[in-house]
């Protein structure tokens, strides 16, 4: 009996925890914003360096003059920057998730897409597209790291993200050229830009909020922004050619 009451003391002296109030779903209701805009390179950007694949036949065949996926087209805009919003407007509600699933590929031995978002909890699959082995490791800092190894035409990997994470490197370590990058977001306003530099960014809540560019590349810019209602807002981000992250330089040829 002593035993008995001495417990129940100890319990009932315990520092009771206050669980966090749950945030409320958000609903949209017909008269959010939009904000949309284009990503331009500025400047010329050195060449790039030709990748050897003769190490691993199959991705030899697939491609004659493989270079880094990132895409520039002829006009000076800019692919597969990852544009998304931050802002305590969001951080007051919980967003509904989405039933489709986010599909990366590995198809002639690159990772498609190249850099892709999805949510907190999304499922992404993983595919294995190629006539050879493949190997799928993310780098995490805020998520559980992974290394899994995928044979030829296996069956799909499914995976999910606990943690919000702005950008997650994937590497493939039988194929150090590969490369992808995905943003997980707690939240549905994210973008990634397109072969003409273009993104939208839908259904937005009026408020003030950042909003960031990231580029494997070039880094990262940002800038306040504050919509209204039923608003169409427009927002251009630019970057210099000549100001390439130090660590990426390798993927360009040495200046004579």
């Amino acid at each position: 009996m002593r035993f008995t009451l001495f417990t129940l003391f100890l319990i009932s002296s315990l520092p009771v925890v206050a669980q966090e109030p749950q945030k409320p779903f958000y609903y949209p209701t017909g008269n959010e914003a939009v904000i949309s805009g284009t990503i331009t390179l500025n400047g010329t950007l050195p060449k790039l360096r030709v990748i050897d694949m003769t190490a691993d036949p199959p991705c030899q065949d697939a491609n004659h003059n493989p270079k880094p996926d990132w895409v520039i087209t002829n006009q000076g805009r800019l692919a597969n920057a990852f544009i998304y919003v931050r802002g305590e407007t969001l951080n007051a509600y919980q967003f509904e998730l989405p039933d489709s699933e986010v599909i990366m590929n590995q198809r002639a031995c690159y990772f498609e897409p190249h850099v892709f978002g999805l949510r907190v909890g999304q499922t992404l699959r993983i595919i294995n597209g190629d006539p050879t082995q493949h190997n799928v490791h993310p780098t995490p800092k805020l998520n559980p790291e992974w290394n899994q190894t995928q044979a030829a035409y296996a069956p799909p990997m499914v995976k999910t993200f606990r943690r919000a994470e702005v950008m997650i490197p994937i590497k493939c370590n039988q194929h150090p050229w590969m490369k992808a990058y995905v943003g997980v977001m707690n939240h549905p306003y994210f973008a990634v830009s397109d072969r003409l530099g273009k993104f939208e960014i839908r259904g937005l809540p009026a408020g003030t909020y950042k909003l960031a560019v990231w580029h494997e590349l070039f880094g990262e810019q940002e800038i306040e922004v504050t919509v209204v209602p039923g608003e169409n807002r427009n927002a251009d981000f630019t970057f210099d050619a000549q100001k390439v992250l130090e660590e990426k330089k390798y993927l360009f040829e040495r200046e004579p």
